[in-house]
């Protein structure tokens, strides 16, 4: 099921939708910044881990990233220092995944992790489902195959790929794909671990 959302002026029938779904323990597609990603709540472990099959990863070896609403959602899911902290309010407005401790308030599927990913919400509607649901996404990017990098950047092609897979697709228009940049902020000096930016 396709849904066609306004980022910038969601119909409130429809967020709520996502949002009911997204408590139920659904997985759905959504629009981030940097494309379109499988997104769950993040606390409830069997969507987390159903989110894991999609991908084919194994969240026991596999490192996971959160979506935050904000800085304050996140300080709720993992420890953050002061260095982290002006580090991460200096680039919070950047296309970043910041490595950090993970706290103890993650559901067990993290329990044998000792990091998380966390991402703070740039793409409005990521923003709102986070803010809505009162807990951060699970979020994982889709598959990118380099022959044919619509299906991760078109939601109605996405919807044609992987709409059975998922609750529903929210169609935020066509988002380029691209990488986070991944910086370890567990280390000293902080670390990028990889580079971000756009794909072909």
């Amino acid at each position: 099921m396709i849904i066609k959302i306004y980022p910038d002026n969601p119909n409130r029938r429809e967020l709520e939708r996502a949002v009911s779904d997204l408590r139920d323990g659904k997985v759905i597609i959504y629009p981030t910044e940097v494309g379109y990603a499988y997104g769950c709540d993040a606390l409830q472990n069997r969507s987390v881990e159903r989110i894991c099959e999609l991908k084919g990863v194994d969240p026991r070896r596999k490192s996971l990233s959160i979506m935050c609403s904000d800085m304050s959602m996140a300080a709720e899911y993992c420890r953050i220092d002061n260095e982290a902290f002006r580090y991460m309010k200096d680039n919070h407005m950047q296309k970043y995944t910041f490595v950090l401790p993970a706290g103890s308030s993650l559901p067990k599927v993290f329990k044998n992790r000792k990091q998380v990913g966390i991402r703070l919400a740039l793409h409005p509607l990521t923003r709102l489902l986070a803010e809505s649901l009162g807990s951060p996404l699970l979020t994982g990017s889709l598959p990118l195959d380099p022959e044919t990098p619509e299906y991760a950047s078109d939601p109605e092609l996405i919807e044609e790929r992987y709409g059975l897979t998922v609750e529903m697709v929210l169609d935020g228009g066509i988002i380029p794909f691209e990488q986070t940049t991944v910086v370890d902020c567990t280390v000293s000096p902080y670390t990028i671990l990889r580079e971000g930016g756009s794909k072909p």
